[in-house]
């Protein structure tokens, strides 16, 4: 049986914390943000958690590098 490979477009976007967490990036911070206030970008720096209801597919995808 051959290996198995981590998917690589979640290996970009998440990222496994000591605990076990998901860490992942905000949405809506990549283009058009003159119109969008200040606060709110700097809202969408901040990483994030990822929900419960989404952990066990993209720990699935990640499966090869955890």
């Amino acid at each position: 049986m051959p290996k198995a490979k981590t998917k690589s477009g979640a290996k970009k976007r998440f990222t496994v914390t000591g605990s076990g967490k998901i860490k992942r990036k905000s949405a809506y911070k990549r283009h058009i943000l003159t119109k969008k206030a200040t606060k709110r970008k700097r809202h969408l720096s901040n990483d994030s958690l990822v929900h419960k209801s989404d952990v066990k597919s993209i720990k699935a995808q990640l499966l090869a590098s955890a």
